[in-house]
């Protein structure tokens, strides 16, 4: 007679789902090279739900509020006595102010998120707040100093790319498809934010403090302000070293012996015991693992690709109001920053179906098939634009498939750089990850930002060139890479 401790499984029923239904497992069975349920267990965790909306939520708002205002301010700016520089430099400035706050704010966290959370909403507050209120003062500068105190805040957007890959509180297997929804919020923030800047562009300029200047500082700091009450009310944060250990979201059994199953081949990684997912729980110490060439190799990848990706998708919302109201010989339109606007929105709303996709999938593919396909899906846009500007083929739906396609293709595309590097490096260089992948994206900002603003001015062939010479060098990386860069699926 077989032993009571075996695991007896009916035909087409796994193991796992054999246990739930009340059979015994042999917890000293035989070694496998099937993990152990207490590793998968692990592998599939997720921090509390109400922290994990906010922290989703944030990240979505903080999008809205940066481009909120893409629509009208080089007009409001002008309006004040500005030009159109300084307009730009409007939309720019909270990057740069990020990067410089972002150190400073680190050394403030104790390794944690209610701190910076805390500063991000109000800084967000009072920052969109002078921006409505610089139109009553007639002075220009208010505008400046509201987005510089905005972009203090906005260095939550490292957080929330820590949080959703942060060892102590998301599984392996949950950091992908955090990421892709973390890049699902990137998308409705730039499609909503120029659609509702345009919109209340609209607004009577007859009133001195609610206008359609001043309206999308006065409305956001205010959904900012009902935001930072929900914080304070729900948001758990992770433990202290002290505290006790944070509830995590239950795994079923079905979800482990799925997850599980999505991927039998992925590569090895630490498999932490119940023990040690307990002590992941404590702020870890500062890192000692030295990368190996290879490690080395997918970091800088990483990093270009996020570089790369921002520096693309920057550079196109910076250059659609200006190449479609611009005198370019390829240029028909002649757009009002309401419709350009509209065309970055639209652009932005029909990639998120797919991006709802992308969460399905990005659970069973692996993440550097995510980064070839994303990648792919953005070049042919790429190369789509250097089409019909070479053959003076522009027209409303041309440039419209080519901007979807790099909206699409590029969006995708950063979901895996962190998720990827999270997977293969160990968890105390979670915040250097963040910080490293959130530099490359400020810088692939501020950089694509000036170059889509001087598009027309270079030459609209040059300004895509060069994009293309990017993704060409991302390419070469990753192929030379290839094998280095297998990591677990989910």
């Amino acid at each position: 007679m077989a032993s009571s401790t075996a695991i007896e499984v009916a035909p087409g029923r796994s193991a796992v789902e054999e246990r739930g239904a009340g059979h015994k497992v042999d917890l000293l069975a035989p070694e496998s090279d099937a993990p152990t349920t207490a590793a998968l267990d692990d592998e599939l965790k997720l921090p509390p739900t109400q922290s994990l909306v906010i922290i989703l939520l944030s990240s979505v708002l903080m999008q809205i509020s940066s481009f909120i205002v893409v629509p009208s301010a080089n007009e409001y700016a002008q309006l004040l006595g500005g030009t159109a520089t300084f307009g730009g430099l409007v939309l720019g400035i909270p990057v740069v102010a990020s990067l410089l706050s972002v150190l400073p704010m680190m050394a403030l966290d104790q390794g944690r998120y209610t701190r910076p959370l805390h500063v991000a909403c109000g800084c967000t507050v009072v920052g969109m707040s002078l921006y409505g209120l610089a139109y009553y003062a007639n002075w220009l500068y208010l505008i400046l100093i509201g987005r510089l105190i905005c972009g203090i805040g906005w260095t939550f957007f490292m957080y929330c790319k820590r949080y959703c890959s942060d060892p102590r509180i998301v599984g392996v297997r949950r950091r992908t498809t955090l990421a892709g929804w973390q890049v699902l919020g990137q998308a409705v923030g730039f499609s909503f934010g120029p659609f509702m800047g345009g919109l209340m562009s609209k607004i009577n300029h007859k009133s001195k403090i609610f206008n359609g200047f001043t309206a999308p500082g006065w409305i956001i700091a205010a959904v900012w302000a009902v935001f930072w009450v929900a914080v304070c009310l729900c948001f758990v944060d992770v433990p202290k070293a002290t505290d006790a250990p944070i509830p995590l979201q239950p795994v079923t059994p079905a979800a482990v012996d799925v997850e599980h199953s999505a991927d039998a081949s992925a590569a090895p990684s630490a498999t932490p015991s119940a023990t040690a997912s307990a002590a992941a729980l404590v702020p870890p110490a500062p890192p000692k693992h030295r990368l190996t060439p290879q490690q080395a190799g997918v970091t800088f990848t990483m990093c270009w690709f996020a570089m790369s990706c921002f520096f693309i998708l920057g550079a196109w919302e910076a250059n659609i109001p200006v190449y479609t109201a611009s005198d370019a010989p390829s240029n028909p339109f002649h757009f009002s920053p309401f419709a350009s606007g509209n065309l970055i929105a639209l652009g932005g709303a029909c990639a998120l179906p797919f991006l709802l996709l992308n969460l399905y999938y990005a659970r069973r593919m692996q993440d550097r098939h995510t980064l070839v396909l994303g990648t792919s899906i953005g070049l042919a846009g790429l190369v789509i634009a250097m089409a019909i500007i070479a053959t003076k083929k522009v027209n409303y739906g041309s440039f419209f498939i080519a901007w979807f396609l790099v909206a699409l293709g590029f969006n995708m595309a950063t979901t895996v750089t962190i998720a990827l590097l999270s997977k293969q490096l160990p968890g105390e260089w979670n915040g250097r990850i963040s910080l490293i992948i959130q530099a490359s994206i400020y810088v692939g900002r501020v950089a694509g930002a000036v170059w889509g603003g001087s598009g027309v001015k270079i030459g609209m062939l040059g300004y895509v060139g060069a994009q293309i010479a990017f993704v060409g060098v991302g390419v070469v990386l990753s192929l030379t890479l290839w094998n280095n860069m297998k990591a677990k699926t989910g």
